[in-house]
């Protein structure tokens, strides 16, 4: 368990393998944005991190705190605060989908609204980092893959 407190607005400096950092933000918890922009050194500017678009948000494990390195906090501008979707389905029957936002309101949809959204899941540090890893490398990640909507079409889960 993590001594670390999750507070809203943190920056989170994430190494990655190679020498490389990412850099994340906490939302509510367990919810983090992660930006689109990494480093060969670590940095701890928070106005040139948060200057960067976000990749994607995710529910992460309160134990990547215990991982991540905390360089600052700061209250949630506007553009990072906004409300983000993401999606459930169910792998018995492919068109059953929902639409949830953060605050965990859902809606019934199609797999194909759900494409683009992220699946309701919980994300360990190291399957993060290697995403954010992946994404920086321009390659295709497994987690990503292995979790995108399946279409009701598709005949293998």
């Amino acid at each position: 368990m993590s001594t670390k407190a999750y507070i809203k607005g943190t920056f989170v400096r994430i190494p990655l393998a190679g020498g490389l950092y990412g850099y994340g933000r906490l939302r509510q918890f367990p919810h983090v944005s992660f930006y689109d922009f990494h480093t060969s050194e670590p940095i701890s500017d928070l106005d040139q991190i948060a200057s960067k678009p976000i990749l994607f948000t995710l529910a992460a494990h309160k134990s990547v705190l215990d991982t991540w390195e905390i360089i600052g906090q700061r209250p949630l501008e506007e553009g990072i605060a906004r409300p983000f979707e993401r999606f459930m389905q169910d792998l018995t029957n492919y068109s059953n989908c929902k639409i949830m936002d953060e605050a965990g309101h859902a809606r019934v949809a199609t797999p194909e609204e759900c494409i683009g959204l992220e699946r309701v899941a919980v994300w360990e540090s190291n399957h993060i980092e290697d995403r954010l890893l992946d994404t920086f490398l321009g390659r295709a990640n497994k987690w990503v893959e292995s979790l995108q909507v399946k279409l009701p079409d598709q005949t293998s889960n």
